[in-house]
Formats: C-alpha cells, sequence, structure tokens
C-alpha cells in the first residue's frame, strides 16, 4: 500500500490575532509545523497546539522562520549562515521545550516561507539549517521541498533523514521550485485541479510545470495550508480521496 504523511502549518496566530482553523484541520492531517514565534505564533498558541497535537495524535514539528512577524516570514533577508544557525536553534528549543512539558516528542523540522525557499537553492542556508536541527537533536527528521540538491546534500553531510515534501496547492516551475508566491498563478484555487495535482506526484511521480513540462517529484509528505477560506474542506476532501484509493496517511518515521 502506498503511505503519505499530510502535513500542515498550524499555531499561526498570535495575541489577539488569529490564524488559520487549527481546530478543523487537525482531525485531516498526519503531522503539523508549529510556528515558533518569529514569523508567527505566541508562546501561549504554541503550547495550546502542542497540547492538541499530542490529543489528536499527529506528529509535531518546529516551523522556523524570519525574524519578520510584519512581513510573515515571507520576505527574503539579507543574513549570515550563522545568523540562520540561531534562528533555527532557538526555535526549535523553544518549541522542544512545550513538547516536553506536554509529555510528547518532537518529529520533525520544517523552515517557513522565505527562509524555506532560500535554503532549497541556497546550500550555505540549507547547511546552517540542518546544522541546527543536528545540533539540537539527531533524532529529527528534516521536511525540504522535493527534488532540492541543497536539502539533500546538507541532510546527507549531517545523517540527518530528509522527508521530501510537495504541495497540494502550489504550481512548479520546470526546475522543481515553487512559483513565487509573488507571481498571479503561484497557487491553485481550483479543489479539483490540486487534487489531480496531488494524486499525480503520490500515484505517478510526477507534477506539470506551469510551462506544461512534466518534472519528476518523489513526495513523501504533503503539505496542506490551514488558513485558506476553504482550507478545512479541501483538507478533508485530499483525505478522503486518499482513503478512496488506497493510500494510508501516516507520519514518516
Amino acid at each position: 500500500m502506498t503511505t503519505i504523511d499530510l502535513n500542515c502549518d498550524l499555531g499561526e496566530s498570535f495575541g489577539a490575532y488569529k490564524m488559520g482553523n487549527d481546530d478543523e484541520i487537525l482531525p485531516f492531517v498526519s503531522s503539523i509545523n508549529v510556528a515558533c514565534g518569529f514569523h508567527a505564533g505566541d508562546p501561549t498558541v504554541m503550547r495550546k497546539t502542542v497540547e492538541k497535537a499530542i490529543q489528536h495524535n499527529v506528529a509535531i514539528g518546529a516551523h522556523p522562520g524570519f525574524p519578520d512577524l510584519i512581513g510573515f516570514g515571507r520576505r527574503n533577508m539579507n543574513v549570515s549562515a550563522s545568523e540562520v544557525y540561531d534562528y533555527v536553534l532557538y526555535q526549535i528549543g523553544a518549541l522542544d521545550g512545550f513538547v516536553k512539558a506536554a509529555g510528547g516528542k518532537m518529529h520533525h523540522v520544517k523552515p517557513h516561507g522565505a527562509l524555506y525557499n532560500m535554503a532549497a537553492t541556497d546550500s550555505v542556508i540549507a547547511d546552517a539549517i540542518v546544522k541546527a536541527i543536528a545540533h539540537s537533536n539527531q533524532g529529527l527528521l528534516l521536511y525540504g521541498l522535493a527534488n532540492s540538491e541543497a536539502f539533500i546534500q546538507a541532510a546527507e553531510k549531517y545523517n540527518i533523514t530528509l522527508v521530501q515534501e510537495a504541495f497540494a496547492d502550489r504550481t512548479y516551475k520546470q526546475d522543481g521550485t515553487l512559483t513565487s508566491r509573488t507571481e498571479a498563478n503561484a497557487l491553485i484555487k481550483n479543489e479539483d485541479e490540486a487534487i489531480k495535482q496531488v494524486l499525480q506526484m503520490v500515484k505517478e511521480g510526477y507534477v506539470n510545470a506551469v510551462n506544461r513540462e512534466k518534472v519528476a517529484v518523489h513526495a513523501q509528505t504533503i503539505c496542506l495550508h490551514g488558513d485558506g477560506e476553504k482550507a478545512v474542506q479541501f483538507a478533508e476532501r485530499i483525505y478522503r480521496t486518499f482513503e478512496l484509493n488506497g493510500i494510508s496517511i501516516c507520519a514518516q518515521k
């Protein structure tokens, strides 16, 4: 039986500001990536998100980003490798404290937004991220963009298991990277098209790029975004579609 992980970015609320549909999404995913306070989230949100994830038996990962609350961590920053290392190590440690306090165990790390996209093509940034993961906990998995040589090489260097990630509602360029959110066609808004893309990636191992070229994708985890208008409905549709196609949903080990 084919097995796939469904992950979602959660814990992105901040103070009085509510983001996402965390409670409604949790039943339909097998792992979550929790914001650690730099791009989103706060200590109380982190604690509550971790506790709910444990109740739902969902794998918990840190979602470290750039220190950019106003830009939601989606803006590139000109930072050194040592700064990236510090940012990631700090955020892993912050979330791990809440996970341990709740009696859980952290499962993985997935960089957020601009940090993720920069690392996917920049070996120096990818190296700094994975070094921080290895120095924090050698047993943590890395969720990174499928086919990214920067992530693959850094994971091999530090002996960290890479879980190759694909996206349900994002379009791809012919080099296998995601279309920038600054471009009009970055998001797939039609649910049927998104589900078709997911099944192609999981069952057939490829995605159609924006130029219609077929790009090989070895997807081990699929990212769903939990903050869209129909995010919960979409998550449930993908979950049910996998069930109907005999695809087992569980976190990678």
